[in-house]
């Protein structure tokens, strides 16, 4: 006896996919079911523990659509993020991405601070100084790449994670350093965890739509910014009474942040897949659409489970190795050049007469040129130097998506050579601050730009690797360039400034022969045989 008062038998039909079985019947008869609908629809049952859903058709439908029923869509990863789109859940992932990308500025911008105070009160040399800054760059030129594994192997949530509590625990403990060789070592330590923190970037980008990608990674340089003028203003408060180890410890507040909302974390669901998981990336789908409440598309995702991943050889297969090399040169150029100006804005603004030595050279005869204390006038302009990055982000974001990525490269590179020349002549600091600003504003953007750029041209089996080998060349360049701006800089400032000169013009000049432009193309999931789309 069914619900329509009859018994009757019926042919039936059953499949079943990853989640639900279903079975369908066929009514014979015109009856209507008690509450007079006539629309028969869908019922769903619970049967030993499994959800069957019921439906049932009138006699009018065909033979065919009983007996061949449409199995469920299969969904592509791509698909699902474009599908439910930007919301709730990508605000937060952007906020705890931000704070991730706040503590590394912080990291960064402390190594111009402590560095002259050190100068001064263990009264050091310039190349041990300068080695302060390099052990630091050291850990992460190292470090990258095994980040940059681990996430590739065992997930992106996994290696961020640890980065960043390593990092917090390194940090602090820099804090307690006793000697110079101890702070060499422990810094060296919390390089080594920095070096992880570009993944936070990888996991990002994998969760953004593509219209939305190159405008989300850009404004995740706002809190890169207010990474760096906040420890600005931290130094300003806590150098002059603390003293730069209360510094340091305050500057591990946002790792500690980011270490107490982990939890909350996804993992990538293109990892997911990648790895043989499509019922985790369905679940973590689902949650992203309840956080955005939109409609969560029907149908399943198909694994494609790869086993090689997070391979640096796969960087040089015959569709990347080009793409790998040029950016290899163009992320060491930018960090090389970015850090360099950030440590030449101290350097030439705390020495009044740097211009007036006798064939560009600065010399270290003075005492008070070997042993000054940042003042408060050079906390401004470094201040005002650093929100030189707010215009070239806007600057950036406005060319990126309307330009081509390439294009936007070529002309941060440009305009930041541009602004070089002038520091050649002797000139106010009124002056000099205006073109570092300028400069600091365009080698900026163009680091985001290698960002954005980055994570589009690799697969998902090599996206993290690929993103992390690309940072050790950075940090490779930003290793060396502490003996440029602090050591060369003190014999010849002429020479000092043709290095980055020559450095950047070459980064515009490969920037513009990169083979692809990936402006509005979606993420790989897989590499492509063959040369890669334009």
């Amino acid at each position: 006896m069914n619900r329509w008062g009859r018994t009757a038998k019926v042919p039936y039909e059953k499949w079943t996919n990853s989640e639900i079985s279903v079975v369908r019947f066929k009514h014979a008869g015109n009856t209507r079911d008690s509450d007079g609908d006539g629309d028969l629809g869908e019922q769903e049952v619970q049967i030993e523990g499994l959800r069957v859903r019921l439906e049932l058709t009138s006699a009018s439908a065909g033979p065919h659509e009983l007996t061949n029923p449409s199995p469920a869509r299969a969904l592509q990863v791509e698909d699902l993020v474009e599908a439910i789109g930007f919301g709730k859940f990508q605000w937060k992932l952007s906020i705890l991405t931000g704070f991730a990308w706040m503590a590394d500025a912080m990291e960064m911008m402390i190594l111009s601070i402590i560095a002259p105070e050190l100068h001064c009160d263990w009264r050091l040399p310039g190349w041990k100084v300068a080695l302060i800054t390099s052990v630091v760059f050291v850990g992460m030129m190292v470090s990258s790449p095994v980040w940059g594994n681990m996430c590739d192997q065992y997930g992106r949530k996994m290696g961020l994670t640890l980065c960043m509590l390593w990092t917090l625990f390194y940090g602090l403990l820099s804090v307690f350093a006793p000697g110079y060789g101890w702070v060499l070592f422990l810094r060296c330590l919390v390089g080594f965890g920095i070096g992880g923190v570009p993944q936070s970037m990888t996991l990002y980008s994998e969760f953004l739509p593509k219209k939305s990608r190159a405008l989300c990674i850009m404004l995740t340089e706002v809190f890169w910014v207010m990474g760096t003028v906040f420890e600005v203003l931290l130094a300003i408060l806590v150098m002059p009474s603390l003293g730069w180890r209360w510094l340091l410890g305050f500057s591990t507040v946002p790792f500690l942040i980011f270490v107490l909302f982990c939890y909350w974390l996804p993992e990538s669901a293109r990892y997911d897949v990648l790895s043989g998981h499509p019922e985790r990336a369905l679940a973590t789908f689902r949650r992203i659409a309840t956080d955005n409440n939109v409609a969560m598309p029907a149908g399943t995702i198909t694994a494609a489970r790869q086993e090689h991943r997070g391979r640096v050889r796969d960087l040089f297969s015959p569709e990347y190795w080009r793409t790998t090399v040029m950016l290899w040169f163009i992320w060491f150029s930018t960090a090389f050049s970015y850090f360099g100006l950030v440590l030449l804005t101290s350097e030439l603004l705390r020495s009044a007469d740097w211009c007036g030595v006798s064939s560009g050279g600065m010399t270290e005869s003075s005492c008070s040129l070997q042993c000054k204390h940042l003042t408060s006038e050079d906390y401004k302009d470094m201040l005002w130097t650093t929100l030189a990055e707010f215009p070239g982000l806007v600057v950036t974001v406005l060319a990126i998506d309307r330009i081509g990525r390439k294009k936007t490269l070529v002309i941060c590179f440009l305009i930041f050579s541009i602004c070089i020349l002038p520091l050649y002549a002797c000139i106010n600091r009124i002056t000099l601050t205006v073109f570092i600003f300028i400069a600091r504003a365009f080698i900026s953007g163009g680091f985001q730009a290698a960002y954005v750029y980055t994570p589009e041209v690799y697969p998902t089996a090599s996206r993290a690797v690929g993103l992390g080998a690309c940072s050790a060349m950075a940090r490779i360049g930003a290793l060396i360039t502490p003996f440029v701006a602090q050591v060369l800089l003190k014999y010849s400032v002429n020479l000092a400034l043709s290095v980055y000169l020559c450095s950047s013009l070459l980064a515009a000049v490969v920037s513009n022969t990169l083979p692809i432009e990936t402006k509005g193309r979606s993420l790989q999931e897989a590499g492509q045989s063959g040369t890669p789309p334009h």
